[in-house]
């Protein structure tokens, strides 16, 4: 099967992506010479895709500016010529299924591609849905989603088939090394451990708070491994310096193996993008969730919203977001067995353990009907 994939800008674009193409080849569906990314040059794809060895092509294309309507002149030229590229990307490829993820790019080539009658599909995977996927859904054969929520938006009631988001299938099948507490942190695995991080690159409103929380973390009959992510850990380690915060709390810049270190938490607290949220549910891992504020639509609430009314999660918004709340917060989840088991059990409840799987069941329906 010859499949051409498309998503650009965020990592939960991309990520979904990857460990589709990674399962796909694993059940030898799809040989190298098969798959296709279509991104953008200056896209967080136009690095992770080369990298892990997948054939990737550009198609140059931006959002429409809603400030300044001027500037949508360029975005409207570079839309038409993306369109004739996107032509020219499928006539070459002869793709069997198109799968599109959000972005413009995917904008671009899945609309071609439903134009010259090649199957074609879009994935959800946040609970509110981004503007190129909205547009997509009335001209796709199907769309997958994750979260109900994201469902709603959708009028094409009889293209909607839920299938969770494959990074959660993925994770589970990575048979990561567990991380050990004690050999690799100097941490005691038989105390309780919250991990506190903000993404790779880390998250400042997580970052202040910790600064601020340091000293009544330290008397807590916990441990707390704090990642502050890679762009701001040699400042924070400067202001730690002179700050005798104990042995219980380890200050690391990231997490080079998360899945080997999710199951040791007792629970995590992070923003809400929607890769993470799916690698949370499908290790089954209670979690405190501070979405960011700083993205479209305020995606990140709402999908740490649903987490919360399913009893998978606590959610503080960023607005909210103070020593008392944080660490009271940590403290419930870390103090009250109980509760964190019940949440652990909720969000185990979420999570999609065979998600690749169910796309990939999809891509091979609409690709059987042309």
């Amino acid at each position: 099967m010859r499949v051409i994939f498309s998503g650009g800008g965020t990592g939960g674009h991309i990520y979904p992506i990857m460990a589709l193409i990674e399962r796909l080849k694993e059940e030898g569906i799809c040989q190298d010479d098969e798959i296709l990314f279509v991104g953008t040059k200056k896209g967080l794809e136009s690095k992770i895709v080369p990298a892990a060895g997948v054939n990737f092509k550009t198609i140059d294309i931006q959002g429409f500016d809603r400030k300044h309507l001027l500037n949508n002149v360029k975005t409207i030229q570079l839309f038409l010529k993306a369109t004739k590229r996107a032509k020219e990307i499928l006539a070459d490829f002869q793709p069997d299924v198109v799968l599109g993820t959000g972005g413009y790019v995917s904008g671009a080539i899945v609309y071609e591609a439903s134009k010259m009658k090649i199957p074609t599909m879009i994935h959800e995977s946040n609970s509110v849905v981004g503007v190129a996927n909205k547009f997509l859904g009335h001209y796709v054969d199907k769309i997958c989603y994750t979260f109900d929520d994201a469902a709603k938006e959708f009028p094409e009631k009889k293209k909607l088939v839920k299938t969770g988001n494959p990074r959660s299938q993925q994770v589970l099948s990575l048979n990561a090394k567990p991380v050990d507490l004690a050999g690799d942190l100097g941490l005691n695995p038989q105390i309780p451990t919250v991990l506190v991080f903000g993404g790779s690159r880390g998250a400042l409103a997580i970052n202040r708070v910790m600064l601020k929380s340091l000293m009544e973390l330290k008397k807590k009959p916990y441990q707390v491994i704090w990642a502050t992510g890679t762009y701001y850990y040699d400042a924070i380690e400067k202001k730690l310096a002179d700050v005798d915060y104990g042995d219980s709390i380890k200050v690391m810049p990231y997490i080079a193996n998360m899945p080997g270190l999710l199951p040791e938490m007792t629970c995590v607290v992070s923003r809400s993008g929607a890769t993470s949220l799916a690698e949370f549910t499908a290790l089954g891992v209670p979690v405190i969730l501070i979405p960011s504020p700083n993205v479209t639509h305020n995606h990140q609430m709402k999908n740490a919203m649903d987490l919360e009314k399913a009893g998978a999660a606590l959610v503080i918004a960023e607005d909210d977001l103070n020593e008392n709340t944080f660490v009271s917060s940590i403290d419930h989840l870390l103090l009250d067995q109980s509760y964190a088991e019940k949440m652990r059990q909720a969000s185990t409840a979420l999570g999609v353990p065979d998600a690749s799987d169910q796309v990939i069941k999809v891509m091979k329906e609409i690709a059987k009907k042309n």
